[in-house]
């Protein structure tokens, strides 16, 4: 039986959730995964609530629907918090990553009596220290890699810097802040108790 791993992303229009859940897939696929990378959203505009989904999988994926009880879900701002149900479906054997600063009581008031691992991280302060502004999606990849191990910390970060290469060939300047991004966040995503 093979292990699928399903992902929810949720955002707003503008921070990167649907560039991170793609990165995500592209990096899985290269470690020789199967893979499903993509939105949901309609005409949404800048800063609008979006949702984006992975699955990975050793086995290929047959399922071609959005993810209603994922194992994992990553929340790229903590505003969503109190107006989206982010728990909504997700399993308490995975977790759920969160780009914020607030503490453990807080969130717990907000997720609903989620009964399963929370983990946070501050996006912000690692993006604006290792790139110069606020970019919360490279922050988010990271987290979600190191809690979900959905591939060891050593592949993701020689696939990054290819992925950065290429997509940053004309920009090189960026890819060395999207790397410090990603080190520092392996290290920082934290479980609260």
């Amino acid at each position: 039986m093979s292990k699928l791993v399903e992902i929810r992303w949720h955002g707003r229009g503008g921070q990167g959730a649907k560039t991170a859940s793609l990165l995500l897939a592209d990096a899985a696929f290269n470690t020789g995964k199967y893979i499903q990378g993509f939105p949901e959203y309609g005409p949404e505009r800048m800063g609008a609530p979006i949702t984006a989904y992975n699955r990975i999988s050793d086995e290929p994926v047959t399922i071609h629907s959005n993810i209603y009880e994922p194992d994992y879900v990553v929340v790229v701002d903590d505003t969503l918090l109190e107006c989206v149900d982010v728990t909504a479906g997700l399993k308490e054997s995975g977790a759920i990553v969160i780009n914020t600063t607030k503490d453990a009581d807080y969130l717990k008031s907000v997720l609903n009596g989620y009964k399963g691992s929370v983990y946070t991280i501050d996006a912000r302060s690692i993006s604006i220290d290792a790139l110069g502004k606020y970019f919360p999606n490279t922050p988010m990849l990271a987290a979600i890699v190191k809690v979900s191990g959905v591939m060891s910390d050593e592949d993701f970060l020689n696939d990054m810097i290819g992925s950065f290469k290429h997509k940053f060939a004309k920009k090189p300047e960026v890819i060395e802040g999207n790397m410090k991004a990603i080190e520092v966040s392996l290290k920082e995503v934290k479980k609260i108790q």
